[in-house]
């Protein structure tokens, strides 16, 4: 147990007054008491409508799960189905058309289209690489990926392989050939890139590009050359394409570049624009002590102090924010392009509690915490106390997830404008960035942008969590379809499509992100490249992804698709069916769920489960990439853990299984996982004995699935380390 501080009604954890005192303060203009005393007011009023707010989610979800039980059996109307939403207010009434009216926005956000990175805030070595994933080797991104097969003649290897160098060459030059087009030929004919000088205009250069056959060829459109450098024996051409930059760096002298004709030695692209620092789904801050190193690593990045030291190949590395780009203009002129992503911050959402703070002796609201502790380590961007800025518009970018309905939105944004006045922000720096994950907020999506429209800058499916909840909520309703076979039902296109469409119906378009969901699969980069490119085709300027290197080749997208003027196309179609959006996922009359069937199902959603819950309790290691049965890597958070135990609660709610059966799949999967962290020196077994904290918590997290608030896991897994914690 922590010592607290006392400050009138709060009582501080130790951990949380330090960092504040000692770190965070100095330098903001905000004194002590002041700061104590706003989050007092702020706390005071918003922690009761917080509770208030999630008392009216279990009454509505008792509501429905009366409903469905008292029409169970009956055929199913879409029409009374909606009308009784309505009359319990789950969907509200209709708001007037609107545009959104939000102002100061960085254009990485409003305007311009490109990959999106979500890492673990509470990992300063991931942070990092996030905040640095502004630009990307595409050159190393096809060398070291399942792009090019590892095999035969192609093979990694230990050393470097010129016939796979080749390989990326060819690849190199089939994108430039979409992106960067000639007049005539193709960038692998291309034997020359040069710069010359304007007669009569001096310092005014000329990009010429000569050919094999001796042609001379010219960008198809000339203003995508904007610039230039020169270093050492390198010189980088600079290029723009709808609105994102290449550099082709050439040097014919290295080892790649003399394997070209012409000497590129690596094509570098701007990548991912923007990146979420979180402290939700993917981290696992259950005390003072974790949410103070949560608050720390947020300090570095704002102040531009943050590095981490790590062994890699028994060498010592250190990683640190990278410095802006610099070039020349081809009028002569120097300017710069930033080095880093402009950095979002994703809050807790409303259901958690922290005793990081007390408020007359209760626990707080975790996401008001965030909310306060975010923005007023914000000040330090603001004031320029780094040599680096992360908005240049001087916004806040909050990332808020979870939310339930309009109402819950004008808690948000009631909260940030409190926040404000605490903290002495001018009135909307805190922007929003509304995760459209939850049920009753796809329903509601415009009311909730129009609860937003002075602060929002994003909106974005996530169709993990919103799959969890689709279940929990409509647990009373029957039996689901297995996991995969959910995402060919109806719902779930209308719902992607019904985001964009709502989102540019409230005039998103050139002024705030609409986003999709995360690639899973980190090693599988071929079948990113060849699939992900549906979501800028969709009329997403944004869509995640879960590494550096799945940046720079998703950032290839963004220059065969211009989305803004797929947005334009689509801005005039009928919107997605909200009747589709209602249709219950559940296993029609015929579907015949085998025995053999049910028990692979029960193993795979037992093995995931496992595998990502025992590095949360016994490491505190919010996302993993976890093996599957099959052993593909699959990239696990909170979102994916809510699945896989609400469709198994599910199942056992309906009997379709039995506590036993499940049991089962849990010790035999325990067993599997065990084997695949066998080489991890910081893995506790779990076989034989099963009666590891985190087996356990695994296991209630599917056994115990249908009573947790919304279907969420935090409830048991925050209990479930604390309990390791303590042991």
């Amino acid at each position: 147990m922590t010592s607290n501080v006392q400050k009138d009604k709060l009582q501080i954890s130790q951990a949380i007054y330090d960092l504040v005192t000692n770190e965070v303060l100095p330098g903001t203009g905000v004194e002590e008491d002041q700061f104590w005393a706003g989050m007092q007011n702020v706390l005071e009023e918003f922690a009761p409508r917080n509770k208030e707010l999630l008392a009216k989610r279990d009454s509505i979800q008792e509501q429905i799960d009366t409903w469905h039980k008292q029409n169970k059996g009956q055929e199913f109307s879409h029409q009374e189905y909606k009308q009784f939403l309505k009359d319990i207010n789950y969907i509200v009434d209709e708001v007037p058309d609107f545009s959104i009216t939000t102002e100061n926005v960085d254009p990485e956000i409003a305007t311009i289209a490109g990959p999106q990175l979500v890492v673990p805030i509470n990992n300063a070595r991931f942070s990092l690489n996030a905040a640095n994933a502004r630009w990307g080797s595409l050159f190393d991104a096809f060398y070291g990926t399942d792009i090019i097969p590892d095999e035969g003649s192609l093979a990694k290897g230990s050393e470097y392989n010129p016939e796979r160098g080749k390989k990326v060459i060819e690849l190199a030059n089939v994108f430039l050939d979409k992106a960067l087009p000639l007049t005539t030929g193709s960038h692998s004919e291309v034997s020359a890139y040069s710069l010359t000088n304007i007669d009569g205009k001096e310092g005014h250069k000329n990009l010429q590009i000569y050919l094999n056959n001796g042609h001379i060829a010219e960008l198809q459109n000339a203003d995508a050359f904007v610039g230039s450098t020169e270093q050492e024996t390198t010189s980088t051409l600079l290029f723009v394409n709808n609105g994102l930059h290449i550099e082709i760096q050439i040097d014919p002298t290295s080892v790649i570049g003399e394997s070209s004709t012409s000497g590129i030695k690596d094509v570098i692209m701007e990548a991912a624009l923007t990146a979420i620092q979180d402290c939700e789904d993917s981290v696992a801050a259950v005390d003072a002590e974790d949410k103070a190193l949560v608050y720390r690593n947020w300090l570095g990045l704002m102040k531009g102090t943050l590095e981490e030291k790590f062994e890699k190949n028994g060498k010592t590395l250190s990683r640190k924010l990278n410095p802006d780009r610099e070039y020349t203009s081809p009028t002569g002129e120097s300017f710069s392009l930033s080095g880093r992503s402009v950095l979002l911050v994703r809050n807790v959402g409303h259901l958690m509690t922290t005793d990081s703070v007390l408020l007359n002796g209760e626990e707080v609201p975790e996401g008001i915490l965030d909310g306060l502790m975010t923005a007023l380590i914000y000040i330090h961007d603001i004031k320029g106390d780094s040599q680096f800025k992360n908005s240049k518009t001087n916004s806040l970018y909050i990332v808020k997830p979870k939310m339930h309905g309009p109402e819950e939105v004008r808690l948000t944004v009631d909260l940030f404008t409190a926040i404000e006045k605490a903290v002495g922000l001018p009135k909307n720096t805190m922007k929003v960035g509304i995760m459209d994950e939850e049920r009753r907020t796809t329903v509601n999506l415009k009311a909730c942008i129009y609860e937003a429209r002075d602060r929002l800058i994003f909106i974005n499916t996530g169709f993990l969590d919103r799959t969890g909840d689709e279940i929990h909520t409509s647990m009373e309703a029957g039996s689901f379809l297995p996991k995969a076979e959910l995402k060919g039902e109806p719902w779930i296109a209308a719902y992607e499509d019904w985001n964009v469409d709502i989102g540019l119906e409230c005039g998103l378009r050139g002024k705030a992100q609409i986003g999709k969901g995360m690639w899973a699969m980190p090693d599988l980069m071929a079948d990113m490249l060849e699939q992900k490119i549906q979501h800028p085709l969709a009329g997403a300027n944004c869509a995640w992804v879960p590494s550096p290197t799945a940046a720079t080749l998703h950032a290839m997208h963004y220059h065969y698709v211009n989305v803004d003027e797929v947005q334009e196309q689509l801005a005039s179609r009928e919107n997605a069916s909200l009747d589709a959006i209602l249709t219950i996922p559940l296993t029609p009359s015929s579907y015949v769920l085998s025995r053999e069937k049910l028990i692979e199902e029960l193993e795979d959603n037992a093995q995931s489960m496992l595998g990502y819950v025992v590095r949360w309790i016994d490491q505190g290691v919010g996302c993993s990439k976890v093996p599957d049965t099959r052993n593909v890597g699959l990239m696990e958070d909170r979102a994916t853990l809510r699945i896989s135990s609400q469709i198994i609660a599910n199942w056992l709610h309906h009997g379709l299984c039995t506590e036993a059966q499940i049991t089962d799949a849990f010790k035999k999967m325990a067993v599997l996982v065990d084997e695949q962290n066998a080489n991890d020196p910081f893995y506790t077994p779990m076989a034989p004995d099963f009666n590891d904290i985190a087996f356990q918590a695994a296991l209630d997290l599917a056994i115990k699935g249908a009573e947790q608030p919304n279907g969420y896991t935090e409830p048991l897994l925050h209990h479930y380390r604390k309990v390791k914690k303590s042991a």
